[in-house]
């Protein structure tokens, strides 16, 4: 999504952009803060910034029947989840969110980084583990069994996408500057669509490893035409997920979605 601005292959219109890569734990803790005027955050994340911080119309990765995955070694059924300790990948991820709406009960957990779960599944120290990023592609291949693809069972219970990440803008930057901001990072992703190799190959620096063919697997399921725009399928999926999240008592107050104009 930023390699248009990266590369200069976009008109920065006078903005300069630091890129910052972390986590999106870590991301979800300083957005908190409100330490970046431009991050990426678990939709999980946003009730709680939702005063520091306003929705980007674009760069949203959206699932459509598929999302993060409860893995085990063994085969599990959903009654076991709630009998057992799950590593997650961070409480405010969005993916942590839906398995809590799934379940719909409490259920045990561990955080534990997002990069390191399939290992502890693998090794015992986790019955079970919530897997984001690629790991969605390659648990099989390490002997992993999928309990439940949280983004399928999404579907099944709403018939829409399952927002996980988004892009938020801080408020402080001002009605004048906000618009223009979101221009620009549209731009760059929709150069990033536009170029996909040479976008791809960027993005590899960052994929922990992975070939290009799961690469572009992977980018292909969650860069797309809903990352350029929500539009009404996107933010309906927005609505309906934070105000479920928000009947089961998720949140501190009520969610007031608020996209930049």
């Amino acid at each position: 999504m930023f390699w248009g601005l990266a590369a200069k292959r976009v008109d920065a219109r006078g903005f300069e952009f630091e890129h910052v890569l972390e986590g999106i734990q870590i991301l979800n803790e300083w957005a908190v803060e409100g330490r970046l005027e431009v991050t990426a955050i678990s939709l999980h994340t946003y009730p709680f910034v939702q005063d520091k911080y306003v929705i980007l119309p674009h760069g949203a990765s959206m699932g459509s029947g598929y999302g993060p995955v409860v893995v085990s070694k063994r085969p599990l059924e959903k009654a076991d989840l709630s009998e057992i300790e799950i590593a997650v990948p961070g409480r405010l991820t969005t993916a942590f969110l839906t398995l809590g709406l799934y379940l719909g009960s409490k259920f045990r957990f561990r955080e534990v980084p997002f990069d390191q779960i399939m290992e502890q599944v693998e090794d015992g120290r986790a019955e079970a583990g919530l897997l984001i990023h690629e790991g969605q592609l390659t648990y099989e291949r390490r002997g992993l069994e999928r309990v439940v693809d949280l983004g399928e069972w999404w579907l099944l219970e709403t018939g829409l996408p399952l927002p996980l990440g988004i892009n938020v803008a801080r408020r402080d930057l001002g009605d004048d500057v906000l618009p223009e901001l979101s221009d620009v990072l549209r731009d760059s992703i929709r150069a990033g669509l536009a170029n996909r190799e040479e976008a791809l190959e960027y993005a590899l620096q960052f994929g922990r490893g992975l070939s290009t063919e799961l690469a572009d697997k992977f980018v292909g399921m969650y860069v797309n035409e809903l990352t350029e725009d929500y539009g009404e399928e996107g933010r309906q999926a927005v609505a309906e997920l934070l105000r479920r999240g928000e009947e089961a008592g998720a949140f501190e107050r009520p969610v007031l979605v608020e996209f930049v104009d």
